[in-house]
């Protein structure tokens, strides 16, 4: 049995911690998480549970309470999808040298495993930010940023009713980027607005308007499609149609998956799930899909569609909405020739690292590493604001 070496790194492990909890990290706090130490492979099925909803029943006096309550948990299918690692490595003489006026290492370590974990962390995140384009709809305007009036917070009211109109709210998050963070900071944190002077004294976005405002430096900003022009074929759909026919016209260009779209005589704008498109340009037979749940307003006659610019893509979702698994990567049935591991957890984000340690020739290197896997559960519960 090896020797627990890695229990005297401990302390570092946690002040390196210390200072990657602090950062501007929003979606995975948010999202629901399976972060367990179970080991899975990349490209491995695991399966995260989901609570289903309630049911309400009248009451009715009797003796005993009626024989019901059971749920049928489900869950959700998701791929292990990455497997990733980060190194930091030393060698003796460099020890040495270092440690000869006191424990410069130590120090320097701590910014290293810093430095690693943050990687990680931030690959994550942005995995989660790239979500986007499972959303359903959109609110707000491309190019401007959000909660620029000082007192209003309409913004987060607004891409918020978009979750209630589509049948959840519960639990809601909006996660938003530092610019629109400074907007709100800026011009909402004073005590006459806000009520009270936590924004002013901490530096935290706190709940506002049923949302928990959360910051992060991973918010995207899409690079929209070139079509222009284009046109929904004549028909008639119904408010839920997805699916809806591209006609052969002057339109230029294609739209792409994640694409925010406007239909004429409709003030929603939608999100894109997938495109149908043979050619540059839009075509008979070329399909546009809308996310989940599709139209709010019935399309009759042939209406021209605009793909709304690049915008930064902020997301407003339920926690049931996104699912994060999180994973020690695999290991080989024998094991493999680290002399000590040791599963370290930030409370603040959640994740746990696995930190190893390989003894070399005369060299020692620490791995810092995670295995995970994202996936939007379901596109009704997740809105995006526009900035």
């Amino acid at each position: 049995m090896a020797v627990n070496t890695i229990t005297d790194l401990i302390p570092d492990l946690y002040n390196a911690l210390d200072v990657v909890s602090r950062e501007l990290v929003g979606f995975i706090p948010a999202v629901s998480s399976d972060l367990t130490f179970e080991r899975a492979a990349v490209g491995q099925t695991v399966r995260s549970p989901v609570a289903p909803a309630s049911t309400a029943s009248d009451i009715t006096p009797a003796v005993t309470p009626p024989d019901d309550g059971e749920q049928t948990i489900g869950n959700v299918d998701m791929t292990i999808q990455k497997a990733r690692r980060v190194p930091v490595r030393w060698n003796g003489e460099q020890s040495l040298g270092l440690n000869n006026n006191g424990p410069t290492r130590s120090r320097i370590m701590v910014d290293q495993f810093a430095q690693a974990m943050r990687t990680l962390c931030n690959e994550v995140e942005g995995d989660l930010a790239a979500l986007h384009i499972a959303a359903s709809r959109a609110y707000g305007t491309a190019a401007q940023t959000p909660f620029g009036t000082a007192g209003d917070f309409s913004d987060a009211s607004n891409v918020l009713k978009i979750l209630k109109d589509n049948g959840n709210a519960s639990d809601a998050q909006l996660v938003i980027d530092t610019t629109a963070g400074a907007k709100l900071l800026g011009l909402q944190s004073r005590y006459d607005i806000a009520g009270d002077t936590i924004m002013q004294n901490q530096g935290i976005i706190v709940n506002k308007a049923g949302l928990m405002l959360r910051e992060s430096a991973a918010v995207k900003t899409s690079t929209a499609g070139t079509m222009s022009g284009g046109t929904v074929a004549t028909g008639s759909y119904a408010v839920g149609a997805t699916v809806l026919s591209l006609k052969n016209a002057t339109g230029t260009g294609a739209c792409v998956a994640g694409d925010v779209i406007t239909i004429a005589d409709d003030t929603n704008k939608y999100v894109v799930a997938s495109v149908s498109q043979a050619g540059a340009n839009p075509a008979t037979g070329d399909t546009i899909t809308l996310a989940a749940p599709g139209l709010r307003k019935a399309i009759s006659g042939e209406k021209v569609i605009t793909v709304i610019a690049a915008a930064a893509r902020n997301m407003a979702f339920t926690r049931s909405a996104i699912a994060l698994a999180t994973r020690a990567p695999a290991l080989p049935v024998e094991g493999d020739s680290a002399s000590d591991r040791e599963i370290v957890s930030d409370p603040r984000s959640g994740l746990s690292f696995e930190v190893s340690m390989y003894k070399q020739y005369r060299q020692v290197q620490y791995e810092v590493a995670l295995a995970w896997g994202v996936k939007a559960v379901k596109s009704e519960h997740i809105a995006l604001l526009l900035g």
